[in-house]
Order: C-alpha cells, then structure tokens, then sequence
C-alpha cells in the first residue's frame, strides 16, 4: 500500500469483507437490493476522489467525486457515510495521522466545500425522503438546492454538520475529532485473527456502544436502542469469540426485518484505515 488513498480504499474492502456484521451486508450476506459485489464496485469507483484528498484537494471536491464514482455501480449508496469519514482523514493522513490533525482539517473546510458535499447528494440516493415545500433551507434531502441558503449564511461545511448532531453520528465525528473513529482503530489493533474479522468483531462492539443513528432515522429510536441493547447483550458474554452462531442468528434477524446499522459500518471503515495508516493492522 503506497500512500493514504490505497489505504482508505482498501478499509472500504475490508470492511465489507468483515462478517458475521448483524443488518449489514458483508462477505456471506447480502440485502435484496444491496449485494457485496456493489460494495466492491463502489470501492473502486471511489478512488478517483480518494486520490484528490491525498494530493491535498479540497475536502469537498474529493469527497464530491468519490460519491459521483462510487454512484455508478448499480446498487445506489453503498459507501456514502464512509467516505464523508475518510476523505478528511485521507487530507489529514499527509500530516501525521492524529486527531488534531483531523480537527484542523475539518476546521479550515470552506463554503465551497459545503456546497460540494449538497451536491453529492444529487448523485446518489442517501436513504432520504424527497423534502416538503416547507423543509429547511439547509435541509439535505435539498441536495444542490440548498447551496444558495449555504452561500448566503457564509456556512462551511463543518458548520454545515455541526446541524446533524446529535442524529447523526457520521456528522458527530467532525465535532468530536473523530473520536469513535479513532477508538475503532485501537481496538482493531488490540484484537487477533484475519483483519476482515476484526472488523466484524470491532463493528459489534461499535453497535453495542451506541444506538446506530441510521436506525433511528429509517425505523425509530425504540428499535435503534433494541439494537442496540441486544449487541451489548452479545458483547458483554464476549459472544463474538465464543460464539458466532448467536451473532450470525442476529445478523440474519436484522436482514430479515430490514434494519440496517450503517453508520455503525461507516465508522468501522474510518477505523480501518486509521489503523492501517498508522502500520498498528497490516496486509
């Protein structure tokens, strides 16, 4: 692995490898309109804006083109939160891979950035109803409609996610220097065994740390907290180790019902590539 977009790229793979991964699609499940080949696609069709962070783009641009490319396979938003999470890690990377880093990156974001990250989601479906006449001006289901009201009010765009919080947690990690982010990438390096299953391992314990905020915004926050409760449940037994059929039976239940913990993979993702810039998880 070269440089920082290798490595964000190869996190996307590795954490879409990780199973068993409960409501998520990893290497022995898929969701009826969202298959582990999407995943691989959208890893691919990344890359071109991963490689804008690495050569110091703007944030907003590289993460604009990363979702143009990863959009193009035909699964729809496979990798859209992650990449809100490794883009800026992937400009901080050339820096030293701290979070201090990662707070001056997000810090010194533009308005143009801003208007960028309204725009990616003119390229792909976000899991976001269309917005009601009387939505917020700022609203993101506005897409580019939006950036008018962004330009006017001078918003940059980690002012932009300052409004996300506390719904959502991929937004929480631009105010909090990514602190999940970072907590992730420690306890991949802590555990044993292939790294795909560490990720897996590592995914549970993120899910059992904290209701997932995709699940509360797509099913409510009573199923969110039962999720949540019922990973603690396995986590605290140190389940995963010791037994994996209760995890999978879990994982297959949240297929089931439709009930997927994306934000919860976002951020196992931005642990992965953590954890493989700093050399602490090797391939």
């Amino acid at each position: 692995m070269n440089g920082p977009a290798d490595r964000a790229q190869l996190a996307l793979l590795l954490e879409v490898a990780g199973t068993p991964k409960p409501g998520n699609v990893d290497r022995d499940r898929d969701l009826p309109d969202l298959r582990f080949e999407h995943f691989l696609a959208g890893a691919i069709g990344a890359r071109a804006g991963l490689e804008l962070a690495e050569a110091g783009e703007p944030v907003g641009v590289a993460f604009e083109r990363a979702v143009e490319g990863m959009a193009t396979q035909r699964g729809g938003n496979t990798q859209f939160g992650a990449l809100l999470l490794l883009v800026p890690l992937v400009c901080a990377a050339a820096q030293g891979m701290t979070r201090s880093q990662c707070e001056s990156v997000v810090a010194e974001t533009s308005v143009s950035d801003a208007a960028s990250f309204y725009r990616a989601f003119d390229h792909v479906d976000v899991a976001v109803d269309d917005p009601p006449p009387d939505a917020p001006a700022l609203d993101v289901r506005r897409g580019a409609d939006a950036i008018p009201a962004v330009r006017e009010r001078g918003l940059d765009l980690q002012s932009v996610l300052e409004l996300g919080v506390p719904d959502d947690d991929v937004a929480r990690e631009w105010v909090t220097g990514f602190e999940r982010s970072f907590a992730a990438a420690d306890r991949l390096a802590d555990r044993d065994g292939p790294i795909a299953d560490r990720a897996g391992s590592v995914y549970l314990s993120l899910l059992a740390e904290r209701p997932d905020t995709l699940v509360a915004t797509r099913h409510g926050e009573s199923v969110a907290a039962d999720v949540h409760e019922r990973a603690a449940t396995l986590a605290d037994r140190n389940a995963f180790e010791r037994d994996l059929t209760a995890v999978a039976d879990f994982a297959d239940d949240l297929v089931a019902a439709g009930i997927n913990p994306g934000t919860t993979a976002d951020l196992t993702a931005a642990g992965l590539f953590i954890a493989l810039e700093r050399g602490s998880i090797t391939v």
